[in-house]
């Protein structure tokens, strides 16, 4: 099983910065892409943004230009940047990894989320 840990979630006012992180453990061969999601209550889980293995980007429209996705492929960690921070941003955010078990085909593994709070 492959688990996902998120951090750096936390209240900040509008304009703030926060950088979250996303650890990915367990018996991994290979993750291929890492993303972030968000989700606010009574509404769908929608991407943020999303990086390949070999780097390639996608961002949501609602963030090109403030945030920054990367990532460590050394520490199987993904980061988010996110800069300009606005309350619609408000929501919990989830790492998301397509990784690759012994035995097992490519699967997509969820973090539990962190709750980021922007007050305006």
């Amino acid at each position: 099983q492959v688990q996902l840990v998120e951090s750096g979630g936390g209240l900040v006012q509008a304009g703030g910065s926060l950088r979250l992180s996303c650890a990915a453990s367990g018996n991994i061969l290979r993750i291929n892409a890492m993303g972030w999601y968000r989700q606010t209550p009574g509404k769908q889980r929608e991407l943020v943004a999303v990086i390949s293995s070999g780097g390639s980007i996608n961002y949501a429209d609602s963030v090109k230009g403030r945030f920054t996705i990367s990532r460590d492929n050394a520490k199987n960690t993904v980061y988010l940047q996110m800069n300009g921070l606005k309350p619609e941003d408000t929501a919990v955010y989830y790492c998301t990894a397509e990784a690759t078990q012994v035995l097992r085909p490519a699967m997509d593994y969820w973090g539990k989320g962190t709750l980021v709070t922007v007050s305006s």
